[in-house]
């Protein structure tokens, strides 16, 4: 497994040039995953620069301190969600940063190398957290939520436009025994909904959604962002990695709305919420991995690199 964790991350040389680190800057990492970005922080802020790491899931954690050990003294690494940044900076006297990253994908290693029911080509428990301190899991979702609330979120977080026809093939399943694994699952929304060829798995989406919902990923990140932002330094940056768009339209719109004034609605003719530009967006266009790192990586193929500067 740890072979795993000595892969470069996913835009790693455009996320290294949109921070900017040197020496004595401080970055935080709120999803340090297997420590990929942050070793390549920590190595261009050397000799004095610090950097906070953020990962909610433990076993991630661990390997990533085993890949930044040689940092020691100039890396603290924590264990809980970026939900809670503010905080977290503000007990590790990182406030204010020169940078904040979030890379919103999950690792090959938590595909694939957990057993936790991220992935409908391994067989495992339908689990679906980052956190396994969390209470709520894959398997709540599916055999405790009504029809119409299943459908809901196959189609919320998974923008999957045959969600009634997934939640109806789900519920019934459910009615015999409980869907306790990940196979079950996929082979449920497989037989719902027909594979078309040349296209994605039938179950992709579905699984999506469940661990989106599972996690809380959009509403976390709409609170992090703002946490981001206000724990920035004068021209301090934000970089976020999304994957798909849901993520990418929250960034997108967190941006636009930092970066202009007045936010009253039209119909308010003279502006009485006071808001003033917070961020300069430096993407006008997301940028996206090369040809060439997609093909290293297939994964990648979806990325999409936000950046902003804090005014």
């Amino acid at each position: 497994m740890i072979e795993d964790a000595l892969h470069k991350p996913v835009l790693y040389e455009e996320v290294l040039q949109a921070l900017q680190p040197g020496p004595g800057k401080k970055f935080i990492d709120c999803t340090l995953g297997l420590g990929g970005h942050a070793q390549g922080l920590l190595e261009r802020s050397s000799p004095d620069g610090r950097l906070l790491g953020i990962e909610a899931d433990p076993e991630s954690l661990a390997l990533a301190a085993r890949r930044l050990q040689r940092f020691h003294s100039r890396c603290v690494l924590v264990n809980d969600n970026f939900t809670n940044l503010e905080r977290i900076a503000r007990e590790n006297e990182f406030i204010p940063a020169n940078g904040v990253l979030f890379d919103l994908g999950v690792s090959s290693f938590m595909l694939e190398g957990l057993e936790r029911g991220f992935s409908f080509r391994i067989d495992s428990p339908l689990d679906m957290r980052f956190d396994p301190r969390q209470t709520r899991t894959a398997f709540d979702v599916v055999n405790r939520l009504s029809e119409q609330e299943i459908a809901d979120i196959l189609y919320r977080y998974g923008e999957e436009s045959r969600a009634r026809r997934i939640a109806r093939a789900i519920v019934k399943a459910r009615s015999h025994s409980e869907i306790r694994t990940t196979i079950q699952l996929a082979s449920i929304v497989e037989r719902a909904v027909a594979p078309q060829r040349g296209h994605i798995h039938p179950a992709t989406k579905t699984f999506q959604a469940i661990r989106i919902f599972v996690n809380r990923e959009l509403e976390n990140l709409q609170s992090a962002l703002t946490q981001a932002t206000d724990l920035l330094e004068s021209g301090g940056r934000l970089a976020v990695i999304s994957f798909h768009s849901l993520e990418d339209r929250i960034v997108k719109q967190f941006f636009a709305r930092e970066a202009r004034g007045c936010v009253c609605p039209p119909q308010i003719p003279v502006c009485v919420c006071g808001h003033e530009p917070r961020l300069r967006v430096l993407t006008r266009k997301p940028i996206t991995p090369a040809p060439e790192e997609v093909e290293q990586n297939p994964r990648s193929r979806s990325a999409k690199l936000r950046v902003a500067e804090r005014i």
